[in-house]
């Protein structure tokens, strides 16, 4: 006999891969920056001076070879040693190279550390995205997700689902934000919170969610499966789904004695 495929049990659908550290682009420019500097350490203005001309006698030699040509690395130690010629030639007399000292030097390391400091950020919130997603993803074959809150920053767990699906819609999901935006539930108890997912959610889902909101007041025991209809409605004209739903707020508005003017 053969073996059903999938299997019945034990089935779990593999994790995303992890988030790896993004690699940073080599810049040959700096790398030849770098280099002049430590050369240039503790030179005074003589030094640098023949120091210089060599890198010029350099660079004409290299500009006769086509495979220099394009040489960042060079070109960038060329000017870095013009720049250092031009800083010391404005110092005092006796004064030596110093990076320490340097501003180009400091504001370029500073610019550095924060560009780190970002990436590092960036990876952080890229990791618990997918480790979100892994959660969810979870809940989903588990049949539990409807039972769950959905949390802060899950408009971008739902990116990272549909990028993992291939770009396609993931229904469930979108079903079960639009269900708890709908109702306020978790972190969308907030207005704010509702407010920013205006602009982090495609407008079926916000269509969808705006339709459940008044048919839940319409009809405040009508139960998920009741309501299936709307995300039907959301997905094939979600313009006009959030046109219905504003009319039903009208509507609603307009019968409620509450709701008239004195």
């Amino acid at each position: 006999m053969s073996t059903p495929w999938p299997p019945r049990r034990g089935v779990r659908r593999p994790l995303a891969p992890r988030v790896a550290a993004p690699r940073e682009p080599f810049d040959h420019a700096r790398v030849g920056r770098r280099v002049v500097r430590r050369r240039a350490k503790g030179m005074d203005a003589g030094a640098v001076a023949r120091a210089l001309e060599d890198a010029r006698v350099d660079a004409r030699q290299d500009s006769r070879h086509e495979h220099l040509a394009d040489d960042e690395r060079g070109r960038a130690e060329l000017a870095e040693w013009e720049r250092i010629d031009q800083l010391l030639a404005a110092a005092a007399p006796g004064t030596v190279y110093a990076p320490d000292t340097d501003d180009v030097v400091q504001a370029e390391l500073a610019a550095e550390a924060a560009a780190a400091a970002e990436r590092e950020v960036q990876l952080r919130e890229a990791q618990r995205i997918a480790a979100r997603a892994d959660e969810l993803q979870a809940l989903r074959e588990l049949g539990t997700l409807e039972q769950t809150d959905p949390r802060e920053g899950d408009e971008a767990v739902r990116d990272e689902l549909t990028r993992r699906a291939g770009s396609y819609v993931q229904t469930d999901v979108d079903a079960w934000l639009a269900h708890a935006l709908a109702a306020h539930r978790g972190h969308y108890a907030g207005p704010a919170a509702r407010e920013a997912a205006a602009g982090l959610l495609p407008p079926p889902l916000l269509a969808h969610a705006a339709l459940l909101a008044e048919l839940a007041r319409l009809v405040p025991d009508a139960s998920p499966g009741q309501l299936a209809f709307a995300a039907q409605l959301a997905a094939a004209d979600p313009e006009a789904a959030a046109d219905l739903a504003a009319f039903l707020t009208r509507a609603g508005g307009a019968n409620d004695p509450a709701g008239s003017p004195a």
